[in-house]
């Protein structure tokens, strides 16, 4: 199998690199290698349905309007008060559509690689891992093992983050990304809502100031999930 038209790495050894770094169960740093001066989180957008089309609701927006804070550590359970609210329920009018869990959304993906593309010197040249937990991927090539999840590889420039490594109707984004001269790390686990970035300082600066996107400051030894978020009150 191909995604997004890329036949799957023979060669995984590229990410040894990552592998033999993260440390499982360390929060960030069980998702990333723990090697750089700087992190980030980058917050998955929820949707308000307008249409046939979809528009962004951040973060931000969606905490002051329950009441909660918005902080770095916070997560959706906590910002919204109900765990329903990741799959089952929704908050009409203020959005529909819950944020993508495990999934990139491409208007995120394509202005995150735009601004990683600038540091590093290899952005034509970059290493992508898809899962193989997706019931609907398949392939025979060798996989990474990252932590708790295997990985097969593609290989392609930057602007691949966006593209859907699924086969249609499904969409999904890559779960682990990297340029080949590893000036920066990026990882969307499937169980989050968010996803996170290690990189140089003048890198995640660079992240942190884009309008388009809606990020906050991280660290490689902060915790993820829901536990994380100790400001709110823990959700129903």
């Amino acid at each position: 199998m191909q995604f997004a038209g890329r036949d799957p790495e023979a060669d995984v050894s590229p990410g040894r690199w990552v592998a033999d770094a993260v440390r499982p169960g360390l929060g960030v740093a069980g998702l990333l290698p723990p090697l750089f001066p700087a992190a980030a989180r980058v917050l998955h957008p929820a949707a308000q349905y307008d249409g046939d089309d979809d528009v962004d609701v951040r973060w931000a927006d969606v905490a002051a309007a329950n009441g909660t804070a918005a902080h770095p550590l916070m997560e959706w359970g906590g910002i919204t008060g109900s765990l329903d609210f990741y799959e089952e329920a929704d908050q009409s009018p203020l959005w529909e559509g819950a944020p993508a869990r495990g999934h990139l959304p491409e208007q995120v993906a394509g202005p995150l690689a735009e601004v990683l593309a600038r540091h590093t010197g290899t952005p034509d040249d970059c290493f992508f891992g898809v899962w193989d937990g997706f019931g609907y991927i398949t392939a025979p090539q060798p996989r990474l093992t990252v932590g708790a999840r295997s990985f097969w590889l593609v290989r392609g420039p930057v602007g691949l983050a966006a593209a859907n490594m699924a086969v249609e109707p499904w969409e999904q984004s890559a779960g682990l990304w990297w340029p080949a001269d590893r000036a920066w790390c990026v990882a969307t686990d499937v169980e989050l809502v968010s996803t996170y970035l290690v990189g140089s300082a003048a890198c995640v600066a660079d992240v942190l100031a884009d309008p388009r996107l809606e990020s906050v400051p991280a660290t490689v030894t902060q915790p993820v999930g829901d536990d994380a978020d100790t400001v709110n009150p823990p959700p129903d």
